[in-house]
């Protein structure tokens, strides 16, 4: 009889035992609330229908006993533009999520905007709960979103898209796979357009003419299209400007960055051949991953007032003949592999088909222009004379960084080795100090005004900029 009693008292303690642990949390779990590493998550800006990067934050548990987050809730739910995935696992809402003590989460977010028929941008909020201990905290997203001109091209399936007349500048442009200016077609671009390119982009003139058409505070900037602060100086985002046998075009104060070759012409049109190919005046081009601007096969480029800086391998590339003439232009180094700033050939050997072809320079000039950057020289010939070819050199009043110096008959009146006293390299601004050589050694041309529109004085200053 006695041992009837003590299993009954024993099973009578574990059903009240049951009672209490249902009524509160077991006591190894915190009765604390979590922490963030941030806020707010902010995209800026993200163009409709195209997929945002990812960005994270933390979840952390700052107790030494394990949290139980019991809800993790986007609060738009399924009309919502943005997506989470908590350490691993996707979903609208999570529940009795485990966060041991001095431990974190990552919650990684991206967005997607449907279309707003709007031209200016507007913002667009939603929020994560998270819930613990019957406690409510909260992350705002927001992102900006901005409608977009769409061009898409897919060469494989034959769809193209075709370009000509003039591209509106109310909204920005954004280019995936190929825009196509096709043959004996023009396409402008007016001032204060801006162009984001998407990843191997490239906007491909085919025996037309584009004219770009900025203004010195309307630039037209092109561009990669990711606008988070990591990509702001990332090489290689699309491919860039492609000229093939193109008509004669014209590029006017542009800002072309982080591609992979900036303006590149192939050939030109044989209507046209007495013509430039490309006069490119008042722009800027930095930071691509091979070339600044790319000649080849017989293309020819005029150029005024640019600055070309930073780029991979050349800011200027002749290679298989074509014609070039520079005028107050700076062709800098300072990009991230071992090659000059200028590297000049009139032939290429093509390895696949056992063959050299070699075409000629007929005008080679650069008058008043900065060679100069990080390496010993900077200025590379690499040419192969030919009866059929003619190779002609005009280098003038420029300052170049080279070792040895040249005695060639290309060069007069060249200042060799001379320190540009730039005022910031680091931050691409390459006026310079008054102690400069560039001041006052070039000489008058045509070239009337700098590329921030100052008046050039009699004699000018070597460069693109004009100290007043």
């Amino acid at each position: 009889m006695i041992k009837t009693v003590k299993i009954f008292s024993f099973l009578f303690l574990l059903s009240i035992v049951g009672i209490s642990s249902s009524c509160k949390k077991p006591a190894f779990l915190s009765k604390g609330n979590l922490s963030f590493s941030k806020d707010t998550v902010v995209f800026d800006t993200v163009f409709t229908t195209i997929g945002s990067t990812t960005q994270q934050f933390k979840i952390y548990n700052n107790e030494n006993k394990t949290v139980l987050i019991e809800d993790i809730q986007l609060m738009g739910g399924q009309n919502s533009p943005f997506r989470i995935n908590v350490d691993g696992e996707p979903g609208l809402t999570m529940s009795d999520v485990e966060l041991e003590g001095k431990d974190s989460l990552f919650v990684f977010v991206e967005v997607t905007l449907v279309v707003n028929g709007q031209n200016l941008p507007l913002i667009i909020e939603d929020s994560i709960r998270f819930r613990t201990n019957g406690v409510d905290q909260y992350v705002k997203l927001a992102a900006w979103g901005q409608d977009m001109y769409y061009h898409y091209s897919n060469f494989q399936n034959d769809s193209i898209d075709l370009n000509e007349g003039t591209w509106p500048n109310d909204k920005p442009h954004v280019i995936y796979g190929a825009a196509v200016v096709d043959s004996a077609k023009t396409l402008n671009i007016q001032a204060n357009t801006s162009i984001y390119m998407h990843k191997n982009a490239i906007l491909y003139v085919y025996k037309g003419t584009l004219n770009i058409n900025g203004t010195k505070d309307n630039e037209v900037i092109i561009q990669g299209d990711r606008l988070e602060a990591d990509y702001d100086d990332v090489t290689g985002q699309f491919y860039g400007i492609y000229f093939r046998e193109a008509r004669p075009s014209i590029i006017d104060y542009a800002i072309i960055k982080n591609g992979i070759s900036g303006v590149h012409l192939f050939s030109k049109d044989a209507s046209f051949a007495s013509n430039y190919t490309l006069t490119l005046t008042n722009t800027k081009i930095s930071n691509q991953a091979r070339y600044g601007v790319f000649i080849y096969s017989g293309a020819r480029v005029k150029a005024e007032n640019c600055i070309i800086s930073k780029n991979g391998t050349h800011a200027l590339l002749v290679l298989e003949g074509g014609d070039f003439n520079f005028n107050h232009c700076d062709l800098l180094g300072y990009g991230t592999s071992q090659s000059p700033a200028v590297g000049i050939s009139n032939y290429y050997n093509d390895f696949a088909n056992g063959t050299q072809n070699i075409g000629s320079i007929n005008e080679g000039v650069i008058h008043n222009s900065i060679i100069y950057g990080g390496q010993t020289s900077e200025i590379a010939f690499d040419t192969i004379p030919d009866a059929l070819v003619t190779l002609s050199f005009d280098i003038k009043n420029c300052l170049i960084k080279r070792v040895p110096i040249s005695t060639s008959n290309y060069y007069s009146n060249i200042f060799w080795n001379n320190n540009p006293l730039f005022t910031s390299v680091t931050d691409s601004d390459f006026s310079f100090a008054a102690g400069s050589i560039l001041n006052g050694n070039g000489f008058a041309t045509s070239v009337s005004l700098d590329i921030n529109g100052t008046a050039r004085n009699n004699p000018p200053d070597i460069g693109a900029i004009e100290t007043p």
